[in-house]
């Protein structure tokens, strides 16, 4: 065994552990990364990555499949093989970035173990014991298997598996309808498959129903069944014919991807012996991400709070602060959007409008707009969306947008949001004409327009100023 000191062991080279080893080490401290199994992560080799690469594929299908602006749709011929061919290629791209080869030249010491703990204090990877200053848990999340009468015993997909296929399924059934099911249920259906989602409760559940409505009434459009309130009580059959038993009555399709969320990837690190309590969702931390070990944080999924890879990486941040600076620095969950990539978006910042009624009662007003008065949507044919914006006490407290480009229009009010801004800032932008920009623009507008031109007190100032200044 090699015996090795570092200022800071970060576990888990995914989106978190690999922000906070580059920060870290650029900054002037030790640091060694374990990672037992592949660079990147979850985001890079199995979930946004590919999805996203996928979704691009299939958007281009759907494109020729419906034409429009003068151009004959036809049906597309599918190479679904190479459509994972582009999978493979933008992953491949990006690979060096998040590689070995970078980190090790950056400074780091790259470890490819996996970790598990001796003590509050030491780590055992492969042939090393690792003892630091400070540890980073960064082990990410892993596919969340439900306990289905039937499922162990047959094949069935996961977001880890799914990108492996060289064959269009058949008839692809989804047992989950969240944003993972429904990004690879319209994804599968624009790629010429039979495509059938099982959800128990209402699909998009965490959003607003009304827009989360939009994008469901797309997908039906576009042919993928969608059952909503309907759990699966059992799964049988064979590779190529697998019938799941629902509520309302069987499903048998060729292929089944089991999409009901995540857990966290904490089994092999030993955390009793380091002094660590966990909870279901994952290490308990407070709002300074460290865990019951002082001496050890968590971060992104293994932290069990919201599952982003844009999460893992605002989580280095807050984390590098005291661990290298000795500067105190908590998390905060208000400013964080989410984003659903199917088509039309479907982005979420803060609470809904239930939610937001809920916590705010009489105190909170909503500004809408719909994508149709937009020009750059009339121009493009993306008028099918709608922007909420919920405001209290003239400041934004939640966002909620469906429509084309959902997941740029949220940046501002993200934005907005992370600093305390209050809606002025969005009224006084000014947006480049003809842009989906506006969007933003007009909203905030639509929050002023009613204390400007529905108050009779403005009314009556501008008749007295009209009357009197020369």
């Amino acid at each position: 065994m090699t015996r090795l000191k570092t200022d800071l062991c970060i576990i888990g080279a995914g989106s978190a552990g690999l922000s906070l080893a580059a920060g870290a080490v650029q900054m002037g401290a030790r640091v060694v990364l374990v990672e037992g199994h592949k660079m990147g992560g979850d985001c890079l080799n199995y979930g946004c990555v590919p999805s996203k690469a996928l979704l691009a594929a299939a958007r281009q299908a759907h494109t020729v499949r419906t034409g429009g602006f003068g151009i004959a749709p036809v049906e597309p011929r599918i190479d679904y093989a190479a459509a994972m061919d582009h999978v493979r290629m933008a992953i491949a791209t990006i690979e060096p970035h998040d590689s070995e080869e970078r980190f090790s030249g950056l400074g780091v010491r790259v470890i490819r173990a996996w970790g598990r703990f001796l003590n509050a204090r030491e780590l055992e990877a492969g042939e090393h014991i690792i003892r630091a200053r400070r540890f980073v848990i960064a082990t990410g999340s892993r596919p969340f298997v439900p306990p289905i009468p039937g499922l162990d015993d047959v094949p069935y997909l996961t977001n880890e598996t799914l990108f492996d296929l060289r064959a269009r399924p058949e008839h692809l059934i989804v047992i989950g309808g969240g944003p993972i099911g429904m990004e690879m249920a319209q994804a599968h259906a624009r790629l010429g498959a039979k495509v059938t989602v099982i959800e128990g409760d209402r699909a998009l559940s965490r959003d607003d129903p009304e827009l989360a409505g939009i994008v469901l009434d797309r997908l039906r459009a576009e042919g993928v069944d969608i059952r909503e309130g309907a759990p699966a009580k059992r799964v049988s059959g064979r590779a190529g014919a697998i019938s799941v038993e629902t509520a309302q009555g069987p499903v048998t399709g060729s292929h089944l991807l089991v999409a009901v969320g995540r857990t966290p990837s904490l089994d092999r690190l030993n955390l009793a012996a380091a002094g660590v309590e966990t909870r279901k969702a994952g290490v308990w931390v407070g709002d300074d991400l460290r865990s019951t070990n002082r001496r050890i944080y968590a971060i992104g999924d293994a932290a069990g709070g919201m599952q982003f890879t844009h999460v893992a990486g605002y989580h280095a941040g807050v984390v590098i602060r005291p661990i290298l600076l000795g500067l105190p620095a908590k998390a905060k969950t208000a400013h964080i959007p989410r984003v659903t990539y199917t088509e039309p978006e479907l982005a979420q910042i803060g609470p809904t409008e239930a939610e937001a009624r809920e916590a705010h009662d009489d105190k909170l007003t909503v500004a809408r707009f719909d994508f149709a008065g937009n020009d750059r949507a009339i121009a493009t044919g993306q008028t099918e969306g709608i922007i909420k914006v919920l405001v209290v006490k003239g400041r934004p407290v939640g966002v909620s947008i469906v429509g084309a480009e959902a997941g740029e229009l949220i940046g501002p009010w993200a934005l907005a949001l992370a600093n305390g801004l209050k809606m002025t800032a969005l009224a006084n932008m000014v947006a480049p004409y003809p842009t989906l920009g506006e969007v933003n623009k007009r909203a905030a507008g639509a929050y002023f327009s009613p204390k400007l031109f529905d108050n009779p007190w403005v009314k009556g100032g501008v008749r007295v100023i009209q009357r009197l200044v020369p």
